[in-house]
C-alpha cells in the first residue's frame, strides 16, 4: 500500500480537481487576480490553461467512473471472475501498477 503522504495527492485529482467546486474556486481566483492586479495576456492564459485542465480532468473523471461501473457490472455478472478486482480501482496508482506486474509474472 502507498504511503499515507501520496494518498492525498491521488484524492485531490479524484475529488477535488475533478470537482464543480473546481471551477468556482479558479473563478474567484481570477477575480481576486483582477482586483489585486493587472490581468494582461499572461494571466488570461494561465486561467484558460487552468480552466482547461479543470474540464479535462472532469471528463477524464466522467469517463473513468463510467468504465468502472461497467467492468464492476461484468466482474459481477461472470461467475469466474475474482470479487477483489472491483475493488482495485480504490487502491494507490503505484499499488495497481504493482498488482498488474503480478498479474503478468503469473500468465
Amino acid at each position: 500500500m502507498a504511503s499515507p503522504s501520496l494518498r492525498w495527492v491521488t484524492q485531490i485529482g479524484v475529488y477535488l480537481a475533478a470537482s464543480p467546486y473546481a471551477f468556482a474556486i479558479l473563478f474567484l481566483y481570477g477575480v481576486v487576480w483582477a482586483a489585486f492586479a493587472t490581468i494582461d495576456f499572461h494571466g488570461v492564459a494561465v486561467l484558460v490553461v487552468w480552466f482547461m485542465t479543470l474540464f479535462i480532468q472532469r471528463a477524464e473523471h466522467r469517463d473513468t467512473q463510467a468504465i468502472h461501473a461497467t467492468l464492476d457490472e461484468l466482474l459481477h455478472a461472470h461467475s469466474g471472475a475474482r470479487g477483489n478486482l472491483s475493488k482495485l480501482d480504490e487502491e494507490e496508482p503505484e499499488d495497481i501498477e504493482k498488482f498488474r506486474e503480478r498479474e503478468h509474472q503469473k500468465g
